[in-house]
């Protein structure tokens, strides 16, 4: 998913920030990725962090959002494969970058 300019990354941004809850939700913690998608939302979420830089990460949240994707979210756990994938390769894309976003789990 192409983010081309400042402009069409906030209108993407937008979305990501008003359909992500209701993705969690509905996910309900089932799959591990739980802290990766929190950790790109909030680097996506810094207004010190370059749009471009975070138009990768508002690229990964939309295809996790996003009910159309490759293998469709209905079919149970297979359906989440693919959305695994795309936030583990941008993860691991951004890396170190990333490490500041992840919360300290409390006990």
């Amino acid at each position: 998913m192409s983010i081309g300019d400042e402009a069409e990354f906030k209108e993407k941004a937008a979305y990501v920030s008003e359909n992500l809850p209701g993705k969690l939700a509905k996910i309900n913690r089932r799959i591990g990725l739980v802290s990766d998608v929190l950790a790109l939302f909030r680097f996506m979420s810094d207004p010190a962090v370059h749009w471009g830089k975070k138009a990768l990460a508002v690229g990964a949240l939309l295809y996790f959002i996003i009910p159309f994707d490759s293998i469709p979210d209905v079919a149970p756990f297979v359906g989440y494969l693919d959305d695994v994938g795309v936030i583990a390769l941008v993860v691991g894309y951004l890396g170190k970058q990333l490490r500041r976003y992840y919360l300290e789990e409390t006990k």
